[in-house]
């Protein structure tokens, strides 16, 4: 008797525009507060990383501007706002260093990825960081096409 298991697949959706846009100096992984139609519409690959952006009230950390679509399906359950406000859960003293160092001038807190853990609970990779003039973008992509040249007469 066999029995197959059908292995869930890990959802990771990660924001290629953050390690483009930034140096990144620190990175947390912090809890995020969903609603259960956002989390169906997160498993369905709907989400949108790219112009959001942390942002520290109050002691408590928020993601902004993160584009979570509305999921037809739950349409009796309220309201489905896109873009609201969502709370990341860090210790205080993690909130604390974080805070800290968002307050200095140049610095931006910006989501990473977004990543289901081995237990199936969401989480977001938050790095903080200044972000880069348009020479280091240059000089980026100069040292990717470098590399990939490289790569090809190996």
């Amino acid at each position: 008797m066999h029995q197959f298991v059908a292995e869930k697949k890990k959802i990771e959706i990660v924001n290629r525009k953050a390690g483009f846009e930034y140096h990144t100096e620190d990175k947390y992984v912090a809890g995020i507060v969903l609603t259960g139609p956002e989390v169906k519409s997160i498993r369905a690959n709907n989400l949108n990383l790219g112009d959001a952006y942390g942002m520290v009230q109050d002691g408590e950390l928020f993601l902004k501007n993160m584009h979570i679509s509305e999921f037809k399906q739950a349409m009796g359950f309220g309201e489905q706002v896109p873009l609201r406000e969502r709370k990341l859960l860090l210790t205080k003293k993690e909130l604390q260093r974080l805070g800290a160092k968002a307050k200095n001038k140049g610095y931006t807190i910006f989501p990473m990825r977004l990543f289901e853990n081995e237990r199936g609970i969401f989480k977001v990779e938050i790095g903080i960081g200044q972000g880069k003039k348009t020479y280091d973008k240059r000089d980026d992509l100069k040292e990717r096409d470098m590399k990939r040249e490289l790569e090809r007469y190996k």
